[in-house]
């Protein structure tokens, strides 16, 4: 019989229009490991999310959601939203996850966090920045990553204000087309940015076209998880980061580069 669950048990904080991100999830966990979710407010469903619907996001209470999920007592809890912490900042990103942590008494792996520590993981710090946010998130997010050491050298836009189911809505290929727009010679990777993108489908794709790695929300935060769990199994098929013996050549790559 199939291994299906009981290695460990990840726990998703998720925006509730998202419809992305558990599927996502899915694809890339490797056996074993179960999901569990529950859903956040803190933000109108039909409202586009600007920098105020994000920020609210990220103010909201979340007592009641992670009250909720502590009931399977979760290993690891991911809080499943990049720009509601983007949009405040890498201290209050670091402040949630320590307080989700004191709540539930579990590992936390934030979205916006877990960007930053992959490129490290992938010894990158000149990105090539793509989303489907509206400009004023993609400039804070260019800041906040700044504050960690990572230089944006090019991004790209929809050139659309996207509602929350819109920005879901985007294909694959719609995905792919945008992240080779995000591409500059000195971009040492691309990062997709949103847990709503349907970005782990065209990963691969995009690594390919252009030969250099690409991060996105999702990925970044199994990424992490894996490495709190400490479980090494290979996921392949979702990038070089996932991939341990194509990630390790990416860093000497870039080292080299660099010596």
């Amino acid at each position: 019989m199939k291994h299906t669950r009981g290695r460990a048990r990840i726990g998703v904080l998720v925006p509730f229009t998202n419809a992305n991100l558990e599927p996502d999830f899915t694809m890339m966990c490797p056996p074993g490991i179960s999901i569990h979710t529950a859903r956040m407010g803190g933000y109108e469903e039909d409202a586009v999310p600007d920098e105020a619907q994000m920020q609210g996001l990220g103010a909201a209470d979340l007592d009641e959601p992670l009250h909720l999920l502590s009931g399977i007592k979760p290993d690891v809890v991911v809080y499943g939203c990049t720009s509601a912490t983007l949009t405040h900042g890498p201290e209050f990103d670091r402040a949630l996850a320590e307080k989700i942590t004191v709540t539930s008494g579990a590992k936390t792996v934030t979205a916006a966090g877990s960007l930053v520590r992959a490129l490290a993981a992938l010894g990158t710090t000149q990105i090539g920045f793509a989303s489907p946010y509206v400009p004023a998130i993609n400039d804070m997010a260019i800041t906040f990553l700044a504050k960690m050491g990572i230089e944006t050298v090019a991004r790209a836009e929809v050139g659309a204000a996207l509602g929350n189911h819109e920005q879901g809505a985007l294909s694959p290929d719609e995905v792919f087309a945008l992240g080779l727009r995000a591409d500059h010679p000195n971009a040492e990777a691309i990062v997709l940015s949103c847990t709503e993108m349907r970005s782990v489908e065209t990963i691969e794709r995009l690594e390919e076209a252009l030969g250099k790695p690409v991060v996105s929300s999702n990925q970044a935060m199994m990424f992490e998880v894996l490495s709190a769990l400490g479980i090494n199994d290979p996921v392949r098929g979702f990038g070089r980061l996932l991939d341990r013996e194509k990630r390790t050549q990416t860093a000497q790559g870039t080292e080299a580069r660099y010596a």
